[in-house]
């Protein structure tokens, strides 16, 4: 029986997949969290197999929980079924140890094999993602990797538009801490102020003005 969790921050999204996974007879939703720090909660009193991973989280993104869950369980894999499909995200989840990503236009019985091969360990794209790479590749446009799964996290929080007393508390570090991030992530980058650093991030797809527009 392979034990999931499931992190995204809409209840309804979850309870969605919780009916189709426990639908099948080789999985089992064993817990559902909101936000990467109560992924990192449920972690610590449960045993759980696979992670499913959203990266648009209230808070920390599902980034940072990958992070942060496979320090506390190396054993445990991860999944990211995402909305984001940009060669940057895909990148820093994977660099912060997820097996497999999905978008969320994936077919479920796509979702259910996803599961199944990052749960032995294997490696799994859907077709659009491996797509995605491999026109940033040919195109040259893995600027975004130049960066840590963490400093890509202090990027994205920053543009958009959250205080580094708030990226601080959220990332459990200071804001010295934060300041050096966002320091080495402009040396990176090669940009030498904050509106040329939120442009970029916007062109790579960080930050998502539609979407924060309808908050």
């Amino acid at each position: 029986m392979i034990r999931v969790l499931l992190l995204d921050d809409h209840a309804v999204v979850r309870t969605g997949y919780r009916r189709l996974i426990d639908a099948e007879d080789d999985f089992r939703v064993v817990a559902e969290a909101a936000t990467a720090d109560e992924a990192y909660a449920r972690l610590q009193v449960m045993d759980i197999d696979v992670a499913v991973v959203d990266l648009s989280l209230r808070g920390a993104s599902g980034i940072e929980a990958i992070r942060r869950m496979l320090a506390r369980d190396p054993r445990l894999k991860v999944l990211v079924l995402s909305m984001h499909d940009s060669p940057g995200f895909v990148t820093q989840a994977m660099r912060a140890g997820a097996l497999g990503y999905i978008t969320k236009s994936s077919e479920p019985a796509e979702m259910l094999d996803a599961i199944r091969a990052v749960a032995s360990g294997r490696r799994v794209l859907s077709s659009d993602i491996a797509q995605t790479l491999a026109t940033a590749s040919l195109d040259g446009e893995q600027i975004m990797a130049r960066l840590t799964p963490r400093e890509f996290e202090v990027l994205r929080m920053a543009a958009s538009g959250e205080p580094a007393s708030l990226i601080a508390s959220q990332m459990h570090l200071s804001q010295k801490t934060i300041s050096n991030h966002l320091s080495a992530i402009r040396q990176k980058l090669d940009v030498d102020s904050d509106f040329k650093l939120l442009r970029l991030a916007m062109r790579h797809g960080l930050v998502d003005f539609a979407a924060e527009m309808q908050c």
